[in-house]
């Protein structure tokens, strides 16, 4: 499971590493919607959330689909500038002057992604245009409930008014709380800007996204980039350049925009409170498997205690050496374990650190 982006041909000079006042936005507004997302800054989502005047906050329930789920990307408008080449831009009211510049079918089908799910990796019929994807995008709608279904029919009628409302309440978030936040993170952003783009010109594209994420891997010789995903297999194709976004808002979530005919974006988080690299999609998937079993919760309950050979665990627990030994291995399997021998003994123990991180892990993996 994972997003690839098809690296063939493109030069290093079309790879470029910039921060992006709206995607962090976008991200601000995320953490506010879910702040169970990001416990890191629960503190100052209450500020911000406290601080909101009563009709800005009604404004920011009105169209929260946008950037609940995780966020749209709308945020990301550079990406869908013709040319596959265009770069965020340097201060928020350039980047709303980017979104302006996206087509209505763009904006619609980037606004209704999360909620009444158009193609997105493939081309296909655009709800403004296509009256079966129209009818589909307003059940959907009415699912999610009136709300949803009363914002997504003004959009469907009168995009231009819904883009207009937009832009006011985004640029109204950033008078209110945004602005500030943005005068605080954007040095830092900046920074590691300039040294991935350092590792990249000097160590080259393997090194600088090693940098980025532990789930980003690259294949220089296959010409491709595979991000470590719990999703579908996808595969995006480079025709213009790559972007990659810092954000510091953004963790856990390490997000691929591989919309169709959009230029491919990898927007990443500078920091997180992780102490060690997180594992992959599938270790994760192996740990929850074998903690879920029930002998195998009883055994780790024992070997969080004290180190415990195969057949000490048998008498513990009315069972065969050959029995133990299989749960042993699913355990040891998922990297959960350690061992060390004592004479001719082996004796396995909990790595209880490894199963303390699976909350942040498992938030990480879900959410990446």
């Amino acid at each position: 499971m994972s997003v690839d982006i098809d690296i063939t041909g493109l030069r290093r000079e079309r790879i470029t590493v910039v921060p992006s006042p709206l995607a962090e936005l976008g991200m601000a507004l995320h953490a506010l919607a879910e702040p169970g997302h990001h416990p890191g800054l629960q503190g100052w989502a209450t500020t911000v959330i406290a601080g909101l005047d009563s009709h800005l906050a009604d404004r920011m329930c009105e169209a929260d689909f946008l950037w609940r789920t995780t966020f749209s990307d709308l945020f990301l408008p550079c990406a869908g500038i013709p040319g596959r080449d265009a770069l965020p831009g340097a201060t928020l009211g350039e980047e709303l002057d980017l979104q302006d510049k996206l087509s209505d079918e763009q904006f619609v089908d980037a606004a209704l992604e999360f909620t009444c799910a158009p193609p997105y990796s493939a081309p296909g019929p655009a709800a403004l245009t296509d009256a079966g994807t129209r009818r589909r995008a307003l059940e959907l709608a009415a699912a999610r409930g009136p709300q949803q279904l009363r914002f997504t029919e003004r959009l469907l009628a009168d995009p231009p008014r819904i883009r207009a409302w937009l832009r006011q309440f985004l640029q109204d978030c950033d008078e209110a709380f945004f602005a500030d936040t943005w005068s605080r993170v954007r040095h830092q952003l900046a920074a590691d800007a300039r040294h991935k783009t350092d590792l990249l010109r000097r160590r080259g594209l393997a090194e600088a996204l090693a940098s980025v994420s532990s789930a980003v891997m690259v294949d220089e010789a296959a010409g491709r980039i595979t991000v470590d995903k719990l999703d579908k297999n996808h595969t995006a194709t480079i025709d213009g350049g790559l972007l990659l976004v810092p954000t510091s808002l953004g963790w856990p979530h390490l997000m691929v925009l591989h919309r169709y005919g959009w230029q491919p974006v990898l927007h990443y988080p500078v920091s997180s409170p992780e102490l060690a690299a997180p594992p992959s999609v599938e270790q994760l998937t192996l740990r929850m498997t074998a903690l879920s079993h029930p002998v195998r919760m009883r055994m780790c309950r024992s070997l969080a205690r004290s180190a415990f050979t195969t057949g000490e665990l048998a008498q513990v627990h009315g069972m065969t050496a050959p029995e133990i030994s299989r749960h042993l291995s699913a355990l040891k399997k998922a990297g959960l374990l350690t061992t060390r021998r004592r004479g001719r003994y082996v004796l396995h123990q909990l790595d209880v650190t490894v199963v303390a991180r699976l909350g942040s892990d498992f938030l990480e993996g879900i959410l990446r």
